[in-house]
């Protein structure tokens, strides 16, 4: 029992530096892989999402593996954040650009379901969105707050992080980095 609670404090501890080593290997210019997840689709909107891509919204629920083979622009949010609600329309024009190429990918985090629905349709999010209802994610990516927007390139490679709300130009600056293959 105790060597159990040990093993359980130990991955605790590795599984919680997770998220500041991504951040700060993504400083540093590495592409570290970004942490899996695996959600359920609260708002299965895929229609700016390259065709391939939708069919892993098939099963109710999304796996950031998944989207292998396409840049992927993550952002973190709640219904409750003042900078999310800023960001949204900067978002949602950013997926419209890039319809077909880049799989843009909503996380809301520490909502109610309704209040995050209810947001969704109020700032015209026409991307997926995935709830955690938990901390796993948050803690994974090393998140400060929200809103924050992680880049993924089509190995699964994180390749940029912007905290706060993003700028057209700072998103457009993260995306193209995710556009990139580098070997």
């Amino acid at each position: 029992m105790v060597a159990a609670l040990l093993g359980l404090l130990g991955w605790r501890m590795l599984d919680a530096n997770r998220g500041p080593s991504l951040v700060s290997e993504i400083a540093a210019g590495k592409r570290p892989t970004a942490p899996e997840f695996r959600l359920p689709v609260l708002w299965p909107e895929a229609g700016t999402w390259p065709r391939a891509a939708e069919a892993a919204l098939a099963d109710g629920e999304l796996a950031l593996s998944e989207l292998r083979g396409h840049p992927i622009v993550i952002n973190f949010w709640a219904s409750w954040c003042v900078p999310c609600k800023e960001e949204a329309p900067v978002l949602a024009a950013a997926a419209r650009r890039h319809a077909g190429q880049v799989a843009f990918v909503g996380v809301d985090i520490q909502d109610f379901k309704s209040d995050a629905r209810r947001f969704l349709t109020r700032y015209g999010v026409n991307y997926v969105s995935v709830r955690d209802s938990g901390d796993s994610t948050y803690r994974a990516y090393g998140l400060t707050g929200v809103p924050e927007t992680y880049y993924v390139d089509r190995e699964g490679r994180a390749v940029a992080q912007s905290l706060g709300a993003v700028s057209a130009s700072e998103l457009e600056a993260g995306i193209a980095s995710a556009m990139e293959s580098r070997e």
